[in-house]
């Protein structure tokens, strides 16, 4: 789904998850050091993005749709496999 076929309630929500995502990728220190953040300002960001996640997943079963994605992290082993395939060599 391109962003012309998104309604104004999902522009806002993306905006607005791109938005808290930036800021914490901003400001999550290194390993070690102490958050700038404080943890109730954490927790608001946390409760937000469950927001977010609700009324999303509310505006996709209203357009009668089905979301599949699902996050996938890097080290997670993959569930298909690449098989090599090579032409025989015409005779």
């Amino acid at each position: 789904m391109n962003n012309n076929e998104l309604s104004k309630d999902q522009k806002i929500l993306a905006a607005m998850r791109r938005t808290l995502s930036g800021v914490i990728r901003e400001t999550t220190p290194p390993p070690g050091l102490k958050h700038p953040l404080s943890n109730g300002t954490i927790e608001d960001i946390k409760h937000c993005f469950a927001l977010i996640t609700a009324r999303e997943k509310e505006l996709m079963e209203e357009r009668g749709q089905v979301n599949t994605a699902r996050p996938r992290y890097i080290d997670e082993p993959k569930t298909s496999h690449v098989v090599s395939f090579s032409r025989p060599e015409k005779k």
